[in-house]
């Protein structure tokens, strides 16, 4: 049967309806209504599948009901209605009515009350506009099914969506703005999918899920909220369920420029985040609290003005992959009995400690990396208990991790650079420290705080300021297996009444003693080494009564040196290459009564019943001497240097690469193919010499050359000025080399240019051959500008076989020379003001990066004409004071380019 189409046309005698309501009682099921411009008061009742059209487009018939307070249209049926606009006459009532069957509003405008899904109705908005309503913009009650598609919603007094009871809906490219309530709130039962919808300024919050409802928000903008952009209250997960979709879901999308939190959840509720931003909240960016669960995954919280991520109560939150930036608070706060589990994460530029954990919160975090804070980069207080694995802290004004009241801590692998102190543990919970480096800090690399008992080992700290490992009165540390170099002050200080354990561990290169053990202080020291110091290696003050066994002192002036009244144990103690040794060399055998202390309260006295120290045994000599080296302190000084991140890392992998090669030859087992010969491409000025001393050192340290020396050369050492000439050097320049590294620079300049009659290319045949004849004896590493490499490795095919890695060593960026700057100003007692230094960095983005850019050349050339100029400028002061000799200004900067 074919579908009538009937026409609604005022005022036309035939072949025509006067009203939409007459048109309606003659239709039939599939019928289409057809409705010409004009207004209609009238309430309708569509109960019969039909189609509503206006004739003459969207807009042009407006509905209104006879009475106020009256529903305009109400449908029980499926039908679709197109372009009309229905206007209601209360705000506060339904101005549509859905009470069954599938209905469809396609471009329609509904002002003047809400539309309203009630039963198991289905109600799918296309287009159109949905506005000035009092309590809701539309609502889906019961069991009603809600789809909405490219609207407007606007001007609601109130909230612009409810999805309530068990009601479902699906908000897609919908606008929400003007809305003085939440702009879209799911409660009951309720399930609602929103994707690619824009929330602009509601009154309220941008999504308010409460109960047990369930919500999925993918591609979402929520901005200017006056509350939170996302509150989560309630339960959002039923009792025993195991639905996937249950909670909330919100992936993609931002939320920026909320009143309150960026997103909160409280009560029992289930969240979870993914790929979204947060801005310039005026609270936390995500806060837990009560008993909900958050999981936040690869998203960026910036600047919010509270801390970034917040937990509270018995909260429980995963972070992993996020990113938090600017937060004027902590960048992650857990108090109370919350639980939170962070990985893979940055937090920079917190206002306050970067991750604070009290109450009795329980943290995990595993390759976290934390950033510039004015306070501790990872702070533990009251009885609150953190597990680290694999983090790092860097530029901390405080500690890289402070603990303290009755914290508990296991940490492993934690890596802190800069700051003032290092670990700082001032706790009296359970403390387990594994395997920590601590670089540059300005005071203490490891602090134990009074009465503490941290259990410390395989940990690493270099360059620190005032001291490596302050252990302060009463405390009772375990330090095993440690290393501390390059301090300024000494290695390790113990105070009153302290009684550490140290056992297996090496301090070398210190500012002043290596062991200072303060007035009654005591401990066990044994099985370590001392090396390097500027000081004597061991000092006892008065009341001192340590156990010293089985030490080793070398390469140093004093080995020990004591106040009047100090009485330690000392027990099988020797001295190495020691200027004034107290203690006998290795293998020597004592005499009657040598009790390894020095009669003389002086530094370097001799006890007059030791017999001369032995002579200094050679390099690996089974008298017993020490390896000079090892591969963590190595590492260490690699990963100090200024920039070269990918260079470290490649350096780092070839490394565990090697000891692998290395593990396999002492088990028996065939060794790979390993080509242990480099190219460094790079600019001048980017490290490479550096480096390479340092990778000679490095295979030095895992046995795979005997020295690790280096020995440079360029094209003059290699390549003679006759025929037979060159052959017999550059075997010479390789032999030097042989147990070490040959570093070749600018090794471009041995290919001749195409036509010439050139000794390079014998150079290199030469080279090639001795290669392949000493391939277990020397390393060769070739360098120069990346483009002139690649034709240089291209010119022969035996260095294409031979040198199949190659390391970019990148242009130093503007910070990292400010920073190295910094490095010499700070070697030769010299101190930057902050506008030199923020001068200092515009200074160096004006030079220009040609050819003649010399990179960390070009700073120490920039240091150095600095440190000129202040002498010329203090030259001319009356009557300087000690501060003009070691500060330097902007004025003492090289003229600008």
């Amino acid at each position: 049967m074919t579908a009538a189409i009937h026409r609604v046309r005022p005022g036309v005698r035939k072949g025509a309806f006067h009203t939409i309501a007459d048109a309606l009682r003659a239709a039939a099921n599939g019928d289409e209504i057809r409705i010409t411009a004009g207004d209609y008061q009238e309430r309708l009742l569509v109960d019969r599948q039909v189609t509503l059209t206006a004739e003459d487009g969207p807009g042009t018939v407006r509905i209104t009901p006879p009475a106020p307070g009256l529903p305009a249209l109400e449908v029980a049926a499926s039908a679709v209605l197109r372009g009309l606009a229905v206007l209601g006459a209360d705000r506060q009532r339904p101005v549509v009515l859905v009470t069954g069957g599938a209905v469809e509003l396609q471009d329609c405008h509904v002002a003047g009350g809400r539309l309203e899904i009630l039963r198991s109705a289905s109600l799918t908005l296309t287009g159109g506009v949905v506005r000035d309503a009092a309590l809701a913009g539309v609502h889906a009650d019961t069991s009603g099914t809600l789809t909405v598609h490219d609207t407007v919603i606007e001007e609601i007094d109130g909230t612009g969506v409810v999805v309530a009871g068990t009601a479902t809906a699906q908000l897609t490219s919908t606008t929400f703005r003007s809305v003085r309530g939440s702009a879209i709130r799911a409660r009951g039962e309720s399930r609602a999918v929103v994707r690619g919808c824009e929330i602009l300024a509601p009154g309220r919050n941008g999504l308010l899920v409460e109960e047990r409802a369930a919500v999925v928000m993918e591609d979402c903008r929520l901005r200017d909220t006056a509350a939170e952009a996302v509150r989560v209250l309630g339960s959002a997960v039923r009792d025993g369920e195991q639905d996937t979709e249950a909670g909330v879901r919100i992936t993609g999308g931002e939320a920026s420029g909320a009143g309150a939190a960026g997103v909160l959840a409280t009560g029992t509720s289930d969240v979870r985040l993914a790929e979204f931003r947060i801005s310039d909240c005026a609270a936390a960016g995500v806060a837990v609290d009560s008993g909900a669960r958050v999981e936040v995954a690869d998203c960026q919280i910036v600047a919010p003005r509270a801390s970034g991520v917040v937990a509270r109560g018995s909260a429980a939150v995963v972070v992993s992959g996020t990113t938090v930036r600017g937060a004027a608070g902590n960048g992650i706060l857990v108090v109370d009995r919350a639980r939170a589990r962070v990985t893979g994460s940055l937090v920079r530029g917190s206002a306050f400690s970067a991750v604070h954990v009290a109450g009795d919160a329980v943290v995990e975090l595993t390759a976290v990396r934390v950033e510039d804070t004015p306070e501790h980069g990872i702070g533990v207080s009251e009885r609150g208990r953190i597990t680290l694995e694999d983090c790092w802290t860097a530029d901390c004004a405080m500690s890289g991790l402070h603990l303290d009241g009755y914290a508990a801590a296991a940490a492993e692998g934690l890596t802190v650079r800069r700051g003032r102190n290092g670990v700082t543990v001032e706790s009296r919970g359970e403390v387990l420290l594994r395997d920590a480096r601590v670089f540059a800090v300005e005071r203490a690399g490891l602090t134990c705080g009074e009465g503490t008992a941290p259990q410390v080992s395989d940990c690493r700290v270099a360059g620190s300021g005032t001291a490596g490992v302050v252990v302060a009165e009463k405390a009772t540390p375990r330090l095993r297996d440690c290393a501390v170099t390059a301090t300024e002050g000494s290695g390790i200080v113990v105070a009153r009444d302290a009684d550490p354990e140290v056992t297996g561990t090496t301090v070398r290169g210190t500012g002043k003693n290596g062991l200072y053990v303060g007035e009654g202080g005591r401990g066990t020291y044994q099985d370590s080494v001392f090396s390097e110091t500027a000081f004597p290696a061991v000092h006892l003050a008065a009341g001192a009564g340590p156990v010293l066994r089985d030490l080793v002192v070398r390469d140093t002036t004093d080995d020990i040196s004591l106040d009047e009244g100090a009485a330690p144990t000392v027990e099988n103690c020797v001295s190495l290459r020691v200027k004034s040794p107290v203690w006998p060399g290795p293998g020597t055998v004592t005499g009657p009564g040598h009790t390894g202390v020095p009669r003389a309260a002086t530094a370097g006295a001799q006890d007059p019943a030791a017999p001369a120290a032995a002579p200094a045994a050679p390099r690996g000599d089974a008298a017993g001497e020490v390896p000079e080296e090892s591969l963590d302190d190595l590492l260490a000084e690699l990963g100090a240097l200024v920039g070269l991140e990918r260079v470290k890392h490649d350096v780092a992998s070839l490394v565990k690469l090697m000891q692998m090669v290395r593990r396999r030859e002492e088990a028996g087992l065939a060794a790979p193919p390993l080509s242990r010969h480099l190219v460094f491409a790079g600019n001048p000025g980017t490290g490479k010499t550096t480096v390479a001393r340092l990778y000679g050192r490095i295979l030095a340290a895992v046995g795979l050359l005997e020295r690790g020396h280096l020995v440079e050369a360029d094209r003059s050492s290699l390549v003679g000025e006759y025929v037979g000439h060159t052959g017999p050097k550059t075997q010479r320049v390789f032999e030097d080399a042989m147990g070490g590294v040959l570093f070749i620079d600018e090794a471009y300049s041995l290919t001749p240019a195409a036509g010439s009659n050139d000794f390079g290319h014998e150079a290199i045949a030469t080279l090639v051959k001795l290669m392949e004849d000493h391939r277990d004896s020397v390393v060769v590493i070739v360098a120069g500008y990346p483009e002139e490499m690649e034709h240089f490795i291209g010119s022969n095919p035996g260095l294409a076989s031979r040198f199949s890695r190659t390391l970019l060593f990148e242009d130093y960026a503007t910070p990292e020379l400010v920073s190295i700057v910094e490095h010499h100003a700070e070697r030769h007692q010299y101190q930057l003001t902050d506008a030199a230094r923020e001068t200092l960095g515009a200074y160096f983005d004006a030079l220009p990066r040609g050819e003649r850019f010399g990179n960390g050349r070009s700073a120490r050339q920039t240091f150095q004409t600095m440190t000129e100029r202040q002498a010329y400028r203090v030259a001319e002061l009356p009557d300087p004071v000690e501060s003009d000799l070691v500060t330097l200004r902007p004025q003492d900067l090289p003229d600008w380019p």
